[in-house]
């Protein structure tokens, strides 16, 4: 701003000055004249104002080519000119354009380019933290993963580059398999930046994989501060790692007191149904089965399971049939409609061999929701109250066809299981089992067995016990007998 001033200043001085001189020399009656070397020149007001347009003109010049000549010298012995400037932007235009150009050639696949590409752009910028990234990535689409990888050990040379070498190598490792490098790796950039979402659901997968679970907690109450997780998903899933810490404390043989403080998380899901289990169980350890009975009555209530009634029945282990069932009665009238409740009245009453109470508390299930397991209670019901051997077997045979109810199926690959486990084991998907029935019903049997039934017989139709006494009163005895005579002579 100054330096502008000060140039108008000098304009207004010279023009000024200019305009006196032309006026002086306008006034002038005898011209100009000039004496040098023993000669007189005589100029007239014209000629005297172009004398003085060309020495000024001169005297320019001169000074121009003076400075050209001191730049020249100045840009030859390495010093920053106008010259050098020049060469410099005409040499990062160069760049920049290269650049440019290969990191089109990157995004269309063409790795061969877009490494010639980053080799100019190196040349002409000399600014490795823009154009090693660029021949790594050109590197990577022609498959030459060593240089890659040796690309990115030099971008961690530099504080303004060390993520992106290290979030590289990460990405390669895990593309090798090297899942032991990777999580060390991914360790380290969440260091560097612990708000990258990539890297936070990298380190996640990883240390769930290799069963970090108190490390894994800590990534997720970092994914709850910064907002990227709802906080009933984080409830969920911190109860889920929290289950798997405490199984890894209780295998180490701690105190139930550790055991205690490390399932905390856990109980504050009751629809975890394994969580409650290991909860149940540890109150049952200390003695506490009043605190086993509510949490089981709570998890219940959210979601029915056969766990927890097993749980529920651990409290008593040795009771009596009549008194297990009366006890459970408690459990029971949380969801008295639930299909669960009514399966696990139905075996507590088969258990007590009270069968007319066990059809009853199955009800229409045999015909509404006939799975493997109410067609095998309705055979052990059948039993029971004295049936024949085929409608037994005929229920059985339903049985091996039937679908098998509510099991751990992966939300995402529909992958079933026996046991819940924080992770999928087909597809690695994480806290993706849940308690429902599958999509495939029924378990085709090979080489013809869905014939069974029509083999061994069907179940025959329920009689109500009115109507057999009836029928025994309508037939007379001594029909009976001669039926029974008539059999031999007709075969």
């Amino acid at each position: 701003m100054i330096w502008t001033f000060i140039k108008v200043a000098l304009f207004l001085v010279i023009v000024a000055a200019a305009t006196l001189g032309a006026s002086h020399l306008a006034d002038m009656s005898g011209g100009l004249r000039i004496s040098t070397l023993g000669m007189e020149f005589t100029l007239g007001p014209l000629q005297a104002l172009i004398a003085a347009i060309l020495l000024f003109v001169a005297i320019w010049l001169v000074i121009r080519i003076v400075g050209f000549l001191v730049a020249f010298l100045r840009f030859i012995s390495g010093d920053e000119t106008a010259i050098s400037r020049y060469f410099d932007r005409n040499r990062e235009r160069k760049g920049y354009e290269a650049l440019a150009e290969g990191m089109m050639a990157a995004a269309a696949g063409e790795g061969r380019l877009a490494l010639s590409k980053a080799a100019k752009a190196e040349r002409y910028l000399q600014r490795p933290e823009l154009t090693n990234l660029l021949t790594a990535q050109a590197a990577e689409e022609m498959g030459d993963t060593k240089k890659a990888s040796e690309v990115y050990k030099r971008l961690l040379s530099d504080d303004r580059t060390r993520f992106v070498g290290v979030r590289g190598l990460m990405r390669q490792k895990l593309e090798e398999g090297d899942t032991d490098t990777a999580l060390e790796l991914a360790k380290k950039a969440y260091t560097l930046k612990p708000g990258h979402r990539e890297v936070q659901n990298t380190l996640l997968k990883l240390q769930t994989e290799k069963g970090d679970w108190k490390g894994a907690r800590g990534v997720l109450q970092s994914k709850l501060r910064q907002g990227e997780l709802p906080r009933d998903v984080f409830k969920r899933r911190d109860a889920v790692m929290a289950l798997q810490e405490a199984k890894g404390v209780m295998a180490e043989g701690a105190s139930v007191e550790a055991r205690e403080a490390a399932i905390a998380a856990a109980k504050s899901s009751p629809d975890l149904i394994p969580a409650v289990v290991m909860a149940a169980r540890s109150y049952i350890e200390k003695g506490k089965p009043r605190a086993a009975e509510r949490l089981l009555r709570k998890a219940w209530g959210a979601q029915p399971h056969p766990d927890l009634a097993s749980a529920y029945a651990e409290i008593a282990p040795d009771e009596e049939p009549a008194k297990r069932l009366k006890r459970f009665d408690k459990l029971l009238v949380t969801r008295p409609e639930h299909e669960e409740t009514r399966l696990l009245k139905a075996e507590l009453n088969i258990a007590a061999e009270d069968f007319p109470a066990a059809r009853r508390a199955l009800g229409d299930l045999p015909e509404t929701h006939p799975t493997a397991r109410v067609l095998a209670i309705m055979a052990a019901v059948e039993r029971g109250e004295g049936a024949d051997d085929a409608v037994v077997r005929g229920w059985l045979t339903r049985a091996l066809t039937a679908p098998r109810g509510p099991q751990w199926c992966c939300d995402n690959c529909q992958n079933i299981q026996s046991e819940w486990t924080p992770v999928c084991d087909n597809c690695g998907g994480f806290d993706t089992l849940s308690w429902r029935e599958t999509t495939q019903q029924a378990a085709p049997l090979p080489h013809g067995a869905e014939m069974l039934p029509l083999i061994v017989g069907k179940p025959e139709p329920v009689v109500e016990p009115e109507k057999e006494v009836v029928d025994a009163e309508v037939v007379e005895p001594s029909e009976t007998v001669d039926a029974t005579e008539e059999k031999p002579a007709a075969i």
